[in-house]
């Protein structure tokens, strides 16, 4: 079995559903931002006061394009789309999953998006963040998985009904 790669917004789910979907699929789970933070170190929002969005951008793409896995399904961090270069190459050794979100279901998930690590340009607030990521997860992804009022159990079961064992 291949890889699954799951995209999104932050707070969509990608961890919580990736670990359960691992468990149900008999794969690994790796979190990319984890692989970053222990790479470099430091929390991911350190990296970014240390580095800006452009440096930090730069350190997910190295990480996401050379990522070794096998089994595995991989949770990649919510701005991880903005590297053609490491999308396309996840594309490559998996299938690429979207978890698709309401704006309005996001907003409620998310705490302090700087605590959180959540690259965001000066000014930006979380709608504009998402009306110009959504285009760019819909581009990438092979399968897309509407979570919209659906329990972890429910998105896990669609997903590995769409996997062929």
């Amino acid at each position: 079995m291949k890889n699954i790669i799951l995209i999104g917004m932050p707070g969509a789910g990608k961890s919580t559903v990736g670990v359960v979907l691992a468990k149900n699929l008999g794969m690994s789970f790796q979190d990319s931002d984890l692989v970053i933070q222990e790479e470099e170190g430091k929390k991911l929002h350190e990296l970014i006061e240390e580095f800006g969005s452009d440096g930090f951008l730069k350190i997910e793409e190295r990480v996401n394009s050379t990522i070794r896995i096998k089994n595995t399904v991989l949770a990649t961090g919510g701005s991880a789309v903005y590297s053609e270069k490491a999308m396309n190459y996840l594309n490559t050794i998996g299938t690429v999953c979207y978890l698709k979100l309401s704006h309005e279901a996001i907003a409620e998930r998310l705490g302090d998006l700087a605590k959180r690590g959540v690259v965001l340009k000066d000014g930006q607030t979380l709608k504009d963040l998402y009306d110009e990521r959504i285009p760019l997860y819909e581009k990438y992804a092979s399968l897309t998985i509407d979570c919209e009022n659906k329990t972890i159990r429910q998105i896990v079961e669609e997903i590995a009904g769409k996997q062929s064992v």
